[in-house]
């Protein structure tokens, strides 16, 4: 008897191939499932808080030694290193422990930024790929299903080799349209994120990009598209692997023999499709402080510039060949680099760095001001000795610009390599159409080894081969339960009433200001929560110690970075609960690991009630928030039984020493 068929998105079959007893062969959005892992990765900033993790568990043996993938690149440069007792520690830490479990990839510092190494040289399509960094994302550049998690999860994954997820709904960017010559994947991104906003469709959601204009997106491309769905607030961005990306990994002197070639159905189960034409796309620039917050580059041509910066993981060696080039062509008109300022420009991996060598590139960054620095996160992140100042207007290829990010009190537009290039010079916005008309095409793709003219590689469609269980109970795919369809509510604890009075917020709260980078070093509750809000509020700590410990804010609480020191700083300055709108998704995993209960309430009416200082009532048994000078209560949704039963027991290391190696299972069955 013939089985009904149930098309599934790409994103839905990669998880159905990794699903460990599944109940029937295919999965839906909704289902939380026990998957396997492929691949888990960190650097020295995550790792700081996984150690935390590890050492809780008992420091045991790793799943598999060969399949973590630990880089110090986010806190370091030489001078850093040199002088900063804070960095020296991160960067041992991750030494030791690659010591202590004799694991196969460590990358120390400056040899390479995480994940522009793993992606070049080790990720293949349809591995299943988790990563203590919100960009993570990045490696579904090449057709895997990647996302960011907070440590807790990554720890766990690499011990046990296992990890859950309640598989996502998805949508479909489709582009359409040929890009014109000098134009990226950033300008794309961006386009992307311009017209759709950031944390709306994409929220949460799995994103995969499509359409005909994709057959033509090189790797590096798809890269940095993927790598900017953390912007867009996506769970993953991912692209099916062609042709283009078999000749690349066909390059590889490795890890290139395992890729499976899944495809979404034709009748796949997207909640919405958006076409996006490229064809007169040009340049765009990012004005702070939203990547969102997108302009052509002609509406902010002039803009004064204190620095430019290219580098970063979104940033890839495509980019900064064209950027040399763009220089090159600036200086070829008798062009020189005004005497103010500061250049600083960093290549993803040594290797690259060394090919930019080989070709005579960094000359021209040389000739043109820049400092050629080695690689890292550099000014991404502002945390090491290269920052930017109060004040400051610098024009940036990373992929944020949150308040702060670059360096307090700074502010940062984000454009493609080439524009960035275009408006070093003079250390003002400017369009790099003219200069980028002057490079010839031909050389660009030489420079780049793309001039052999050998015809693609045929990749071979698979489907996944579901693992179902024999006795199917429903066990290993469940649908959300709780009290109603209006929110969200985690389980709740022996003491199961909160009283507290409201700190309010508005939308997209991102974890960088809740706790910025220069203080994810810390590991103490208390210190965290002594640096919660430094910025942005500083007078946060001392408002909950007044009483006011429970958090409402709007839409996206909790976006951006993934790292879990947020959860840890709001613990250690004392919140009770969060309500919001929406939560973003890793650090909605992160309150579950930590057993910070949150809500999701969808009511309008409760957010004009619970203003500032306002007192709520929260009954977590019941899930209901309880408006204390009205008396009017509202109910939230409850969340997945994953959710749920990690809650009951404490958070994911408490579940772990509890049940050991079967605690996805044995939850899943509970």
């Amino acid at each position: 008897m013939m089985t009904a068929r149930h098309p599934m998105t790409l994103t839905q079959k990669i998880l159905a191939a990794h699903a460990v007893g599944l109940p029937r062969p295919y999965v839906q959005a909704g289902d939380v499932l026990q998957i396997r892992v492929d691949w888990t990765i960190a650097s020295e900033l995550a790792w700081n808080g996984m150690d935390r993790t590890y050492a809780l568990l008992g420091r045991p043996r790793l799943h598999d030694k060969n399949r973590f993938f630990l880089a110090v690149d986010h806190t370091v440069d030489p001078e850093t290193l040199a002088k900063d007792k804070r960095a020296q520690r991160l960067a041992q830490l991750s030494r030791d422990f690659a010591l202590e479990s004799g694991i196969r990839h460590f990358y120390d510092a400056n040899e390479t930024i995480l994940h522009t190494k793993f992606y070049r040289d080790l990720v293949q399509p349809g591995e299943v790929v988790l990563g203590a960094d919100s960009h993570t994302s990045s490696h579904g550049g090449l057709g895997a299903f990647a996302i960011g998690l907070g440590g807790a999860d990554i720890t766990a994954a690499m011990v046990l080799g296992e990890s859950w997820i309640e598989v996502p709904e998805a949508i479909a960017v489709e582009y359409t349209g040929r890009p014109a010559f000098g134009i990226t994947g950033k300008d794309i991104i961006l386009k992307t994120l311009g017209d759709l906003g950031r944390n709306t469709v994409a929220m949460e959601r799995s994103v995969e990009y499509r359409g005909e204009a994709v057959r033509g997106f090189s790797t590096d491309m798809r890269f940095t598209i993927a790598n900017m769905t953390a912007e867009f607030g996506g769970l993953n961005g991912i692209f099916e692997a062609d042709g283009i990306v078999a000749a690349w990994l066909l390059g590889r002197e490795g890890y290139n023999d395992g890729a499976r070639y899944f495809r979404a159905d034709d009748d796949a189960p997207y909640v919405a499709r958006f076409p996006i034409d490229l064809g007169k796309l040009g340049p765009l620039v990012a004005k702070p402080v939203s990547p969102d917050n997108v302009v052509r580059v002609e509406e902010v041509a002039g803009q004064h510039l204190d620095g430019c910066f290219i580098g970063a993981c979104t940033t890839t060696e495509e980019e900064l060949v064209l950027g040399a080039l763009v220089l090159e062509a600036a200086l070829a008109e008798g062009r020189v680099a005004v005497s103010r300022g500061q250049r600083i420009v960093v290549p993803g991996d040594r290797s690259i760095e060394a090919r930019l060598a080989e070709r005579g590139l960094w000359a021209f960054y040389e000739r043109a001001g820049f400092a050629v620095d080695p690689p890292g996160c550099s000014m991404c992140l502002g945390v090491a000795s290269r920052k930017a100042g109060k004040g400051e207007h610098w024009l940036s290829s990373q992929n944020r610009n949150f308040p702060n990010r670059m360096g307090e009190g700074s502010f940062a537009y984000l454009a493609s390599a080439a524009t960035v290039a275009a408006s070093a010079l003079d250390l003002a916005i400017a369009d790099p159409r003219p200069l980028l008309q002057r490079i010839d095409e031909g050389r660009y793709n030489r420079l780049l080894g793309r001039d052999d003219g050998r015809p693609l590689p045929e990749v071979r469609a698979v489907e996944p081969e579901a693992r179902v269980a024999a006795s199917a109970n429903g066990a290993g795919a469940n649908g959300s339960t709780g009290a109603n369809g209006s929110g969200e509510a985690t389980a709740a604890p022996a003491d199961h009433l909160l009283r507290g009075r409201v700190q309010r917020f508005g939308d997209n709260v991102d974890t960088d200001a809740i706790i910025p980078g220069q203080f994810c070093h810390l590991t103490e509750l208390t210190d965290l929560g002594d640096k919660a809000f430094h910025f942005v509020r500083p007078e946060f700590g001392a408002r909950v110690r007044e009483g006011r410990t429970i958090i409402v804010a709007d839409e996206g609480w909790g976006s951006g970075s993934s790292r879990e020191q947020a959860v840890w700083a709001l613990q250690g300055a004392g919140i009770a609960a969060v309500i919001a709108k929406s939560f973003a998704f890793i650090h909605k995993r992160n309150l579950v690991n930590e057993a910070l209960p949150y809500l999701v309430v969808a009511d309008a009416e409760f957010y004009a009630l619970a203003a500032e200082d306002a007192a709520l009532e929260i009954d977590l048994a019941a899930g209901t928030v309880r408006h204390v000078e009205s008396g009017r209560s509202f109910a939230a949704r409850g969340g997945s039984p994953m959710i749920l039963a990690l809650q009951r027991e404490g958070g994911l290391v408490s579940a772990i020493k509890h049940h050991g190696p079967s605690v996805f299972s044995d939850i899943a069955a509970s």
